[in-house]
């Protein structure tokens, strides 16, 4: 099996320096899930499923796995971008940087940077962060923190085009990755606490043209608002600042919609769609066809922007094509992803005490007493904190398995609200809360093997500080995320045992990748503490994380006297 791997390898490495390989077009992106010499989507496909089919590192050979190469990324910020691979190239992205390096040696192809004005970073909720880009034609398309959607040439790191979606000084941020579906480039913007009105963008790949844009709080013309009071829309959070998924068969583009604003819900009565809700949207148009609200009227900062997973899974005895996601609020969502219908909804963290229960057929929350008294003026103590019970760190799902790996907090918090008015680019929340940490000694996260259709676990494992980076499972057995104290890890997919580890320069909150070169299975992770836990949660051991970003890449020793 190695040689014919190395064999393949060769093959290929040889068909690309003859004629060349093609830049990444939509059936690149289509394959993106089962090309393993590739990853050229943020979530290793367009089903963000973040699985593997390569099984060269498994459960037996894991044990060997080293870094082959190590590069800086000159930034002490957080790093939570995804790396991407291309034709022996591998991209990352900082805040502030994109890079392209020879992803057999490490060598630097090409740098390019951005400036800001940093009075800007005032307006920024959670640390200078960027969470991805995608590739597509000859292009890198990412997003900047002052709002620009950018387009760099693969080759050379030029530009190629560039266009502004808002003004940071409305309290717009950029801090997520883009996707692009049937040649749209789709964004989305974070300061959904800064009291700006949500929205995502359509954009021509090859141009930057703007195509549509979809506001994610509904005003009085739009369906939906009725759902809110007056002008409330206007300031009413919805961001959509982490990437959706695409069904290219049912032609619908997937997102998340984030919490409203301010979190005070009693100053704004109502529904507030499209907030804490899942989208389905045309890519050509950025018509709606469907949408599920999570929690109408969410008051707590639960949010909705989480990776809607895409599979296909047997419900009462029918094969029904799904997504899956994994709320902040602590239930497990299965929706059909062509009508919006809620096939399952189950609880799958310990701790949760802001709602007795869901409604059987709609899923909406039934509020508990401690959260009718925290509307009604009295501070409490809400499970789980609004870091939720899975944060952004993005899932992946196991076919083989069939069960979805995630990194989960036990955590609550004490909360109380306020109230605020809006200021232009100021902050807009209207509550004050504070996390508590255990005094019992059990642990803040765990690593969470779950069944998407029961929430029930499979298994977990507990991990203090806990993870917040995401999770890559492969055909390997194997479940590999990194944790905040610098480790990357790999776990049995099926018993949670922990199998192998190698502590990185800084703290790990990015997912890694895994992808085949020249018949070798590699795997790649970034490194820098940073972000929202590190800034935010009072965890001694964070304090000593030391910073600094890079990109390591492993892979399985090689035999004796082969050499590439």
């Amino acid at each position: 099996m190695r040689v014919l791997q190395f064999l393949t390898g060769m093959l290929s490495a040889m068909a690309c320096s003859i004629g060349g390989a093609a830049a990444p077009t939509q059936d690149d992106l289509l394959r993106d899930a089962v090309n393993t010499q590739d990853v050229v989507t943020v979530g290793m496909g367009l089903n963000v499923n973040r699985f593997s089919p390569l099984d060269q590192i498994n459960t037996k050979t894991v044990k060997n796995l080293a870094p082959v190469w190590t590069a800086s990324l000159d930034d002490d910020h957080g790093q939570e971008a995804q790396p991407l691979v291309h034709d022996g190239v591998i991209y990352a992205i900082t805040h502030k940087s994109t890079f392209a390096f020879d992803a057999r040696s490490g060598k630097q192809l090409w740098r390019h940077d951005l400036s800001y004005e940093k009075r800007m970073f005032r307006v920024v909720c959670c640390g200078l962060v960027a969470r991805g880009a995608v590739l597509y034609e000859g292009k890198l398309i990412r997003q900047t923190l002052d709002n620009h959607v950018l387009a760099l040439d693969m080759k050379t790191g030029k530009e190629v085009w560039n266009v502004q979606a808002a003004d940071w000084q409305d309290g717009y941020t950029m801090t997520g990755a883009p996707l692009v579906a049937d040649g749209v480039v789709i964004a989305g913007v974070a300061g959904g606490d800064m009291g700006v009105r949500g929205f995502l963008d359509g954009y021509d790949a090859n141009t930057g043209k703007k195509l549509w844009r979809f506001w994610t709080t509904a005003g009085p013309d739009d369906p939906g608002g009725k759902t809110w009071e007056g002008d409330a829309y206007l300031h009413g959070g919805g961001a959509t600042w982490l990437p959706g998924s695409y069904d290219p068969k049912l032609g619908l583009v997937y997102w998340g919609i984030g919490n409203p604003g301010p979190w005070n819900a009693t100053v704004r009565p109502g529904d507030n769609l499209y907030t804490d809700s899942v989208v389905a949207l045309r890519p050509r148009t950025g018509e709606r066809v469907w949408h599920y609200q999570y929690i109408p009227n969410d008051t707590f900062d639960y949010d909705g922007v989480n990776e809607l997973i895409q599979a296909d899974l047997t419900i009462d005895g029918k094969v029904r094509q799904v997504i899956m996601t994994a709320n902040r609020n602590g239930f497990f969502y299965v929706i059909d992803r062509a009508t919006g219908e809620l096939l399952r909804a189950s609880q799958f963290i310990d701790n949760l005490n802001w709602a007795k229960g869901l409604e059987p057929r709609t899923g909406k929350p039934i509020l508990s007493d401690v959260a009718h008294a925290v509307l009604a003026g009295e501070e409490q103590v809400i499970w789980p904190s609004n870091i939720g019970g899975k944060n952004w760190g993005p899932a992946s799902y196991n076919p083989n398995t069939g069960l979805v790996y995630l990194n989960g907090f036990e955590l609550s918090m004490k909360y109380k609200l306020l109230n605020a008015s809006w200021r232009r680019g100021m902050m807009f929340v209207a509550a004050d809360f504070s996390f508590r940490l255990p005094d019992d000694g059990k642990p803040l996260g765990y690593l969470r093997a779950i069944n998407p259709l029961t929430g029930k676990r499979a298994w977990q494992v507990p991990v203090d500080p806990p993870a917040n980076g995401g999770t890559l499972t492969t055909a390997g057995d194997l479940v590999f995320t990194g944790l905040m104290t610098g480790e990357l890890v790999a776990h049995h997919a099926r018993s949670g045992k922990r199998l192998w580890s190698y502590k990185t320069a800084s703290g790990i909150i990015g997912p890694p990748i895994t992808y085949d070169l020249d018949g070798e299975q590699y795997v790649a992770s970034m490194s820098g503490i940073g972000g929202l836990l590190a800034l935010y949660l009072p965890h001694p051991a964070l304090a000593k994380v030391p910073k600094g970003g890079s990109l390591t890449v492993f892979r399985l020793p090689r035999p004796q006297g082969v050499v590439k």
